[in-house]
C-alpha cells in the first residue's frame, strides 16, 4: 500500500477517535470499500426488523379520502345540506355544503376492500394493502404538515425520518445515498423536508432530478481527472480536513464534508449503473409509463435493490392533489398518473421477493372536505383522511380505523402522525423511545414525546 493512503488512513482514524465519531469509513487507493467502521456503515437495529427498506409515495397537495379509498354513501343521501356535525368542522365559507363522489366504489380481491374507480390498478393489489382510514394531523396548513409528516414537527428544525432511519441503521450499500428523494420541480417546503437538521450531515436526503444517469447528480465525474489523479488530490484534501477537525475538534459541518466527499468518490463507480433506467427491459419501462412520476417508481425500485434504505418520491411539483375548484377532475387526473406506476412498482416489488421486506407508504399531508369550496371544490381537511400502507410486516388486505358517516373525522381507532411514525420505526426494528440523539441539552426523537405503535396493522 502507498505511504501516502497508509498516512490518511492512520490520521483519519485518529481524527475520528479524538471527537469521538464512530470512524469515517473511506476507499483506500485501488482496494475494495473499506470495512472501517463509519457513520453510514450497517448497524443492528433494537429487534428483529419485518422492513429493511421504505419508499414513501408522496401526493403533494392532500388527496380526498371520500373519493379514493374512503366510500360515504350519506354523501349522496344528504347532498346539498349542512348537518350541525359538519358546520362544527368545515374550514370553508358558510355557504358549504354536503358534496357526494362522483366516483364508483367496488369491492376488490379476497378481503373485500372498497376502493374507487379512479385506482383500478392498485386495486388489483387490494390483498397487499393496510388502508388507514383514522390518520388525523395537527393543522390544515400545507407547510406545517408537511413538515410533521417528514419530520414530525409542524416547523423546519427537525430531521427528517430518512435520516432518523439512516443514524439509527446505517446505510444497505456506503456506495450510494442512503436517503433519496425524486421528483420534478420543487414540492412544498423544499429541501426542509428531507434535511438531517441537527443530525450529522451525512444522514440529510438526496434530491435527485432527471434521469440522465451521467447529470442527476451535480459534477459526479470530474471530466478533467483520471481515477487515480482524483483519489490523490481527495486523499491530499482529506488529509487537510483531518488536521483541521483536530485542531478544532468536534464539528458537524467539517465531519460532514469529509464522509460526503467519500461518499461521493464511491459513487462515481456505482451511481451511474444505479441510476439508468435504460438498463431495464423495454416492456418493464413500458408497464410502468412513461411520464416522470413513472420513471421514478421504475428508479425506486432500482435504487431500492441496491441498497438504498429510503426513497420518497414527489408525485408532481407544487401541490397538484390540492383541488380548492374542479375537485373531480382535479383527483381524476392525478390518479391516472400515478395509479398505473404504483401498481407497476407493486407488482414489481413483488416479484422479485422485495415487497415482504420493503414498506410501502402511501398518502399526502392531510385529506380534503366532504364539503363544498366553492361551487366543485374540496378544502384542507386535517381532522380525518386515508394513507395506506404495504409490504414491509404490515396486514395485507385490512382496513384500519374509520370516519364519521361523512368522512370528515376520524372517530374509529384514530391515528396521528406520531402514531404512524412509531409503527415505521417498529417495523424497521426501531424502538421510537429509544432511538435518540442528544441536541442542546435534551434528547430528541422523531415522535418527539408522543406516538404510539398500531399493533393492529401489524401482520
Amino acid at each position: 500500500m502507498e505511504p501516502h493512503v497508509i498516512a490518511r488512513r492512520d490520521l483519519l482514524a485518529t481524527a475520528a477517535q479524538s471527537v469521538g465519531l464512530l470512524g469515517l469509513a473511506t476507499t483506500l487507493g485501488n482496494e475494495a470499500t473499506a470495512s472501517v467502521t463509519g457513520p453510514l456503515a450497517a448497524r443492528p437495529p433494537h429487534f428483529a426488523p419485518r422492513a429493511r427498506r421504505i419508499i414513501h409515495l408522496w401526493m403533494n397537495g392532500g388527496p380526498s379520502q371520500v373519493d379514493t379509498f374512503d366510500p360515504k354513501p350519506a354523501l349522496t343521501t344528504f347532498a346539498g345540506q349542512r348537518p350541525e356535525s359538519v358546520v362544527k368542522l368545515t374550514t370553508e365559507r358558510k355557504t358549504s355544503v354536503l358534496m357526494p363522489s362522483p366516483f364508483r366504489f367496488s369491492r376488490h380481491g379476497t378481503s373485500g376492500i372498497e376502493i374507487s374507480e379512479l385506482f383500478p390498478h392498485v386495486a388489483r393489489h387490494a390483498d397487499d394493502l393496510c388502508v388507514i382510514r383514522s390518520m388525523h394531523t395537527n393543522t390544515p396548513v400545507h407547510e406545517a404538515s408537511n413538515w410533521l409528516m417528514f419530520t414530525g414537527y409542524p416547523q423546519p428544525i427537525r430531521p427528517a425520518y430518512g435520516s432518523w432511519l439512516l443514524y439509527g441503521l446505517g446505510a444497505l450499500n456506503e456506495n450510494l445515498p442512503g436517503f433519496v428523494v425524486l421528483g420534478e420541480g420543487q414540492p412544498v417546503n423544499g429541501p426542509s423536508n428531507w434535511s438531517s437538521r441537527f443530525l450529522p450531515g451525512i444522514y440529510q436526503g438526496c434530491h435527485v432530478k432527471g434521469f440522465d444517469p451521467r447529470q442527476v447528480l451535480d459534477n459526479l465525474a470530474d471530466p478533467h481527472a483520471a481515477p487515480e489523479a482524483q483519489r490523490r488530490r481527495l486523499d491530499f484534501a482529506q488529509r487537510l480536513n483531518a488536521l483541521h477537525l483536530r485542531t478544532m475538534g468536534a464539528d458537524n459541518a467539517l465531519t460532514s464534508r469529509i464522509e460526503s466527499l467519500e461518499l461521493a468518490y464511491r459513487m462515481q463507480a456505482s451511481a451511474a449503473e444505479a441510476f439508468d433506467i435504460g438498463r431495464e427491459p423495454a416492456r418493464l419501462q413500458e408497464r410502468y409509463g412513461d411520464h416522470a412520476f413513472a420513471r421514478n417508481c421504475l428508479l425506486a425500485r432500482r435504487l431500492l435493490e441496491r441498497g438504498v434504505r429510503v426513497v420518497q418520491i414527489y408525485a408532481g411539483a407544487g401541490q397538484p392533489w390540492d383541488t380548492h375548484g374542479n375537485n373531480a377532475a382535479g383527483q381524476q387526473a392525478q390518479a391516472k398518473l400515478v395509479d398505473r406506476p404504483i401498481a407497476a412498482l407493486l407488482d414489481d416489488l413483488k416479484g422479485r421477493g422485495l415487497l415482504e421486506d420493503t414498506l410501502v407508504v402511501w398518502g399526502g399531508e392531510f385529506g380534503r372536505t366532504a364539503t363544498t369550496e366553492g361551487k366543485d371544490g374540496r378544502d384542507h381537511n386535517h381532522y380525518g383522511f386515508t394513507m395506506w400502507l404495504a409490504g414491509g410486516g404490515v396486514r395485507g388486505g385490512h382496513v384500519h380505523g374509520a370516519t364519521d358517516e361523512f368522512g370528515f373525522a376520524a372517530v374509529e381507532k384514530r391515528v396521528h402522525v406520531h402514531d404512524l411514525h412509531a409503527t415505521m420505526l417498529h417495523l424497521m426494528g426501531l424502538d421510537h423511545e429509544k432511538l435518540t440523539y442528544r441536541y442542546s441539552g435534551r434528547d430528541y426523537r422523531l415522535t418527539d414525546v408522543h406516538g404510539r405503535i398500531v399493533t393492529e396493522v401489524l401482520a
